[in-house]
């Protein structure tokens, strides 16, 4: 739900498809689901048809454009999101205020601790801490002091300094605390944390999105390019996914994969459905092979020019 209203608010999805998304949720009996239903529904339609629409998911704050990688909360998923976590600059982990929802999240078997040690094995090495469906406790301040509490030390085991986390209350639902500050909460200050530039503040989710550091990305060394996923598109042929870590990708380019030992051309680069000349560390691209067949390259591959 809060994926979805940040996708929302901040742009990927246009008012016409969200009106029609909410009509089909309340059809069904599901109108609080109504920005979960965004992220669903492309799903469903992700899983039905080939379209990788991956378009929606992106989003702009006034510093930098995000794509976004929903990484599934349930237990059966776990293998996809390690998949997609691998490709993150930054995690996002939303936490559940509710009365004993938090508690079984942070449990020695919850899936908030299974994540959060997920994310940082895989190299995720910034970390935001959404403190969820505060309008459920009443935006109680002793509530979500508890919750950091309780949070950064869980945190800190994992391996992440909670100095640098900002944790930042929002109801996902509302809209509340996401885009714009709370009214809801006179005692909120706003979060903090530590950078190596020193101590960076604000109030909301998306200035705290506006504060991760971008990694360093080098584009003069070879391309390194692992495979999230090898897809079969009718009428285009082969096309691997995944993101640049160094180097560039682009059209005419002859490029490996690693270990499958597959040598081809690139015919075309695309990011969010539009062409690209040139793919460049930190892209998530589609490219097109040539005369590769998707039975020769898989998921872990990696490409590189050759």
């Amino acid at each position: 739900t809060t994926t979805g209203h940040l996708i929302y608010k901040c742009g990927g999805i246009d008012k016409r498809t969200i009106e029609k998304f909410e009509k089909e949720a309340a059809e069904l009996g599901k109108g609080s689901f109504k920005y979960a239903w965004v992220l669903d529904k492309l799903k469903s339609e992700r899983e039905r048809g080939i379209t990788i629409d991956i378009a929606l998911w992106k989003f702009e704050t006034p510093k930098y454009h995000c794509t976004v990688i929903d990484a599934p909360g349930h237990r059966d998923f776990i293998k996809n999101m390690i998949t997609g976590t691998s490709q993150a600059d930054c995690a996002i982990l939303i936490i559940g205020g509710g009365v004993g929802e938090f508690e079984a999240g942070i449990s020695k078997d919850g899936q908030t601790r299974e994540h959060a040690l997920l994310a940082y094995t895989l190299g995720v090495k910034q970390l935001i801490v959404a403190v969820n469906k505060m309008d459920s406790v009443k935006w109680d301040e002793a509530r979500f002091q508890e919750i950091i509490k309780e949070t950064s030390n869980f945190v800190k085991k994992v391996g992440f300094n909670p100095k640098t986390v900002p944790f930042v209350p929002v109801s996902g639902w509302n809209g509340d605390n996401m885009i714009e500050p709370t009214t809801n909460a006179d005692w909120y200050k706003g979060w903090e944390k530590e950078t190596k530039a020193g101590v960076v503040k604000g109030k909301t989710l998306l200035e705290a999105i506006d504060s991760i550091e971008p990694p360093a990305r080098p584009t003069d060394k070879p391309l390194r390019l692992p495979l999230q996923d090898v897809y079969k598109i009718g009428g285009i042929g082969t096309v691997p996914v995944g993101r640049v870590e160094t180097g560039t990708i682009k059209p005419g380019m002859v490029v490996s994969f690693a270990p499958s030992g597959v040598t081809t051309e690139v015919k075309s680069v695309e990011m969010h459905h539009e062409s690209l000349a040139e793919g460049v560390p930190g892209d998530n691209v589609g490219f097109n092979v040539k005369n590769v067949s998707v039975k020769e390259i898989r998921r872990g591959n990696v490409c590189g020019d050759s």
